[in-house]
């Protein structure tokens, strides 16, 4: 089972009331263009702002925001800050900061306000905004950015974020909390296939694919069970999980299911953009690798015996080089594999 990568994503601010809802009170609103719709909007809440409306400046800051207009985006959020202590502002500043989107980084300010939006737990639009902000703070203990490097105190936050499995929690804290406790130094693999599942049954598609794995390989566990396996492998694949995909081809090549594991994986070889594909499904870009790592060997493998698939040695050879390209680890364990015969 693959442990946390100190390289993670951050979590997005949850909005209260999305922009769709100021969208919706323009008039002639479908009939504009993006360009035009953005212009509109921003006339309309510098107005509101001049009038002296509360929520205009983070509404105009999040709008500009959105259209990556950073600069100006920091200097709303901070009028919201100073003027009417608004905590979603804090949130937006924080990832500023955090994320170095205007000028350097500056980690350590960027949590101080992601702490300060936690400290107003009480106080908060809506709850998720604390469970964001929570994930964060965590993900910087475990990354050692902004705050001195500690899993104990990110554990803590991401137990706070998941908040016992609530959907309307951070679902990324369930997820990092399953492949927290896969990592070597804190496994417990129970408690990661505890964590994976609240996940999975809140709708995430990267622990839809992990929970697969651990019951392909019965981990956290009694026992292996392939029929649940292939379900959430199956599900998660047709959900667009690029790395349940490359383990759907491992299952059916496992099972002498040659054609099914060449058909699956000529696709899955295809996919190029692992940025886009990880924006896309929101499952971390390394595990997207993995998928594709893992498709791009057993290709080669069926290439070179013939199995599924017309044998094909020059193709073989550029599937296992891609294979390696994609992901090294992946590569090696699956090649060990072939050189004992369990592959």
């Amino acid at each position: 089972m693959e442990s946390l990568s100190r390289d993670l994503p951050g979590q997005k601010l949850p909005i209260s009331r999305p922009m769709s809802h100021e969208v919706e009170l323009l008039e002639d609103h479908q009939r504009l263009s993006e360009t035009e719709l953005v212009s509109r909007l921003e006339r309309v809440l510098r107005l509101r702002m001049e009038r002296g409306d509360s929520q205009a400046a983070f509404q105009l800051g999040q709008l500009l925001f959105e259209q990556s207009r950073y600069d100006e985006s920091r200097r709303l959020f901070e009028i919201a800050v100073s003027k009417f202590e608004d905590t979603q502002a804090m949130f937006q500043l924080g990832v500023i900061h955090y994320d170095g989107l205007v000028g350097e980084a500056n980690p350590e300010r960027g949590i101080r306000y992601m702490m300060e939006v936690c400290k107003r737990k009480d106080q908060l639009p809506s709850k998720q905004l604390y469970f964001a902000a929570a994930y964060n703070i965590g993900r910087a203990y475990f990354q050692g950015y902004g705050v001195r490097q500690n899993d104990e105190k990110a554990e803590e936050w991401w137990l706070a974020a998941a908040d016992d499995g609530n959907p309307r929690a951070s679902v990324l804290a369930q997820t990092t909390l399953g492949y927290f406790y896969s990592h070597a130094d804190h496994r417990d693999l129970q408690k990661a296939f505890f964590w994976h599942s609240e996940a999975c049954g809140n709708g995430s598609l990267e622990s839809q694919g992990a929970l697969g794995v651990m019951y392909l390989y019965g981990l956290g566990v009694r026992r292996r069970d392939s029929e649940s396996a292939f379900e959430c492998l199956r599900e998660a694949a047709e959900r667009g999980n690029v790395y349940a995909q490359g383990n759907m081809v491992y299952y059916y090549y496992s099972k002498k299911l040659f054609t099914k594991a060449a058909e699956l994986a000529a696709r899955v070889v295809q996919y190029d953009d692992i940025a886009a594909l990880a924006e896309e499904t929101q499952c971390q870009a390394r595990f997207v690798s993995k998928g594709v790592a893992l498709a791009s060997f057993i290709f080669a493998r069926c290439l070179q015996q013939g199995l599924g698939v017309q044998k094909d040695l020059d193709k073989a050879k550029h599937f296992y080089s891609l294979s390696f390209q994609f992901d090294p680890d992946t590569c090696a364990r699956l090649q060990n594999l072939q050189n004992v015969g369990q592959l």
